[in-house]
């Protein structure tokens, strides 16, 4: 036995195992969190792009991003193992807010 390098016991490993799960469950909702982000933002510029005569099809499309932004915080929460109704989903909200406001002034 070399006192420089100690025996890894059972302890290290399950806290290592569990230290590389949080990291995983980290990477994984900020992932799944941005790539979703990004579709409610391409929904909101599609909104203020679109050339269709029908009223309130911009603000349809914004309130579809709105969902989506609300979707992608409950899935993060999911993610890490808690439940998913919060008021953390009104963040959800925030760019379909922005994107009603732009549409509509």
């Amino acid at each position: 036995m070399d006192p420089a390098a100690p025996r890894r016991t059972v302890h290290d490993h399950e806290r290592e195992q569990k230290s590389l799960t949080r990291v995983q469950r980290w990477v994984m909702s900020a992932l799944a969190v941005t790539t979703i982000f990004h579709l409610q933002i391409g929904l909101i510029v599609a909104a203020l792009f679109l050339d269709d005569p029908r009223p309130g099809a911009e603000v349809g499309l914004c309130v579809i991003a709105g969902a989506f932004g609300v979707l992608a915080i409950a899935l993060a929460f999911l993610i890490h193992g808690r439940r998913p109704v919060t008021p953390w989903l009104l963040v959800g909200l925030v760019p379909a807010a922005v994107g009603i406001w732009l549409v509509t002034r």
